[in-house]
């Protein structure tokens, strides 16, 4: 658990924004849209370090998927 802060917070919110008009707002709105889009996997540590980013990750699976399709079609 976070310390209180007892320093006053400066409000530097701009004049022009209307916070009435944030009243009313669905919580988890888009969660399951989000969700339906998104493929998230979380990596073992140890296969982890070979991957510095999800291109990387995407390119050795694609190479791996073209191996297996390939696989199949000489076995058939």
């Amino acid at each position: 658990m976070k310390k209180a802060n007892n320093r006053e917070i400066e409000d530097d919110l701009r004049p022009e924004y209307d916070l009435s008009k944030l009243k009313g707002g669905i919580r988890g709105k888009y969660a399951k849209r989000f969700q339906q889009g998104t493929n998230l996997i979380l990596l073992s540590p140890d296969v982890a370090q070979y991957f510095p980013d999800e291109r990387s990750v995407n390119t050795v699976l694609r190479s791996i998927v073209g191996i297996a399709k390939t696989e199949l079609v000489h076995t058939h």
